[in-house]
């Protein structure tokens, strides 16, 4: 079971925050319910909706080279980076999960610039559905968490 985690609920002003969304098009039905449980959490802290930029990526593995193209653009106070990998029946999962994994922390590292890392991994639809949708939605909890990482740390 996973540990419940305590965000807090809003900034103070997040108005003049810049934020792109990188989601896959691939598991679409899953990444949908993750982009609206993310944009919901961007509207509830002030950000202007002509502030945030959606980008789609093919598919999750495609996720880190669009952050990156998004990063060099130094027109983004944060990323948040949106997909699903199901397990399959062959160990391409294990790649594709770690090296976007990899890949997206390569790019919040290089360039500075907070990365909401919601890409899910599951090992079946019925997990992923969960955690796209309601309480357990992996948007949300990545919105959250870019959200802190844009206050300035001492």
């Amino acid at each position: 079971m996973q540990r419940k985690r305590n965000y807090r609920s809003e900034i103070t002003d997040g108005s003049k925050l810049k934020i792109a969304v990188v989601v896959s098009k691939f598991n679409s039905d899953i990444t949908g319910g993750m982009l609206q449980g993310a944009l919901e959490t961007l509207e509830k802290n002030k950000i202007k909706k002509n502030n945030i930029e959606i980008i789609q990526a093919p598919g999750a593995f495609e996720i880190p080279l669009t952050c990156q193209k998004l990063a060099r653009t130094k027109k983004f106070d944060a990323l948040i980076a949106l997909g699903c990998v199901i397990k399959g029946g062959t160990d391409h999962y294990y790649f594709v999960s770690g090296e976007t994994a990899r890949g997206i922390m390569d790019v919040m590292l290089k360039y500075g610039i907070p990365i909401g890392f919601g890409v899910i991994t599951t090992n079946n639809l019925k997990q992923a559905q969960v955690r796209s949708r309601g309480k357990g939605n992996k948007g949300i909890e990545a919105a959250q968490a870019v959200l802190e990482m844009t206050v300035p740390i001492l």
